[in-house]
């Protein structure tokens, strides 16, 4: 399958993605029933960045443009981990070697196991060569390199499974934002966004804000009003209620809309429901102790601005490890 098939056949699961047969509709109730947190809304809303942001031909021209990619790459075959914290958060995985012209084996998350297989599917459909492109699996074993994402602990699993091959191995990631206290209400709108979308779960989303002394945290609270919803969804709830209890034993200060916590805390990681806060006097200073932070995937207000946390665009890698690098140097 030659470079120009393989950008065919995207553009050709772009217009899939946007047509919504009923089919597609079906398989997307389907992965919200068996994952609580794969709500409708964000099932919705990461389609949508894939189709924006991954899929353009134009821009997958120009990305690949920029690599080592001929008709005549020897495949290798690319054994890929996918988390499930967020709906086919592995899509640009799996897009990074398909258009490398790689093969790959993909073992999805028990989580997130029903939307990115169907979309596979299709496209065996169209192209009976995807069948030797894209397979599934249970177990990797006789791969030629590796692809894993997850947690710090399985992280030393999979770097000692994987020693002996080439591998991206991807740790517990969050992000930041650093406010200055002169933010609009739209600008404050948008990163209530970077917070919430996806109930908080992915890598991209804020998790830890820092914010100048004497800083009015009013108008960011009315700003997680669109949000307020979520105390509707029992499993948010749940996580909320016991994150309110720990504050009140501990007799600990916070700050809440009734369906989101702020509390002061030194981590940048912070549970469902509750957003981390610290205060900076210089910024200069608070810059110069978060460089090369490895825990940091992007900082809002610096990095990215807001609202963009969970628009990632091909070039956006994962880790700041550049996927496709990776893959044609194999």
């Amino acid at each position: 399958m030659k470079l120009q098939n393989r950008i065919e056949i995207l553009h050709k699961l772009k217009e899939y993605l946007i047509t919504n047969s009923e089919e597609w509709q079906l398989v997307k109730s389907t992965a919200s029933l068996h994952n609580g947190w794969f709500t409708k809304e964000f099932i919705e809303l990461s389609v949508n960045n894939i189709v924006e942001h991954y899929l353009n031909e134009n821009d997958l021209m120009k990305w690949v443009s920029d690599y080592q990619i001929t008709d005549s790459t020897t495949p290798k075959n690319i054994g890929i981990v996918m988390a499930g914290n967020i709906p086919m958060v592995g899509f640009h995985d799996f897009l990074s070697v398909f258009i490398s012209g790689h093969y790959q084996t993909i073992k999805l998350s028990e989580k997130d196991n029903q939307l990115l297989k169907h979309l596979v599917q299709k496209m065996h459909d169209w192209d009976s060569k995807m069948k030797q492109y894209v397979q599934f699996a249970s177990l990797l074993k006789g791969c030629d390199a590796y692809i894993a994402t997850g947690s710090n602990n399985s992280a030393r699993y999979f770097e000692q499974y994987f020693a002996k091959y080439p591998s991206i191995i991807r740790k517990n990631r969050t992000s930041i934002a650093i406010i200055d206290g002169t933010e609009s209400n739209e600008k404050l709108e948008k990163l209530s966004d970077d917070i919430h979308v996806f109930f908080g779960l992915g890598c991209r989303n804020v998790t830890k804000i820092y914010v100048p002394e004497e800083y009015d945290f009013i108008p960011l609270l009315k700003s997680f009003h669109q949000y307020k919803y979520f105390s509707d969804h029992h499993k948010y709830k749940n996580n909320y209620d016991y994150n309110l209890s720990i504050q009140l034993m501990n007799n600990r200060y916070y700050m809440t809309n009734e369906s989101t916590l702020l509390v002061e805390n030194d981590s940048l990681f912070s549970p469902i429901s509750q957003l981390n806060y610290s205060f900076y006097n210089n910024k200069e200073t608070l810059l110069e102790n978060l460089k090369n932070h490895q825990e940091i995937q992007c900082i809002v207000g610096l990095d990215i601005t807001f609202g963009m946390a969970q628009q990632p665009g091909l070039i956006d890698y994962a880790d700041g490890i550049d996927t496709l690098n990776f893959l044609t140097k194999l």
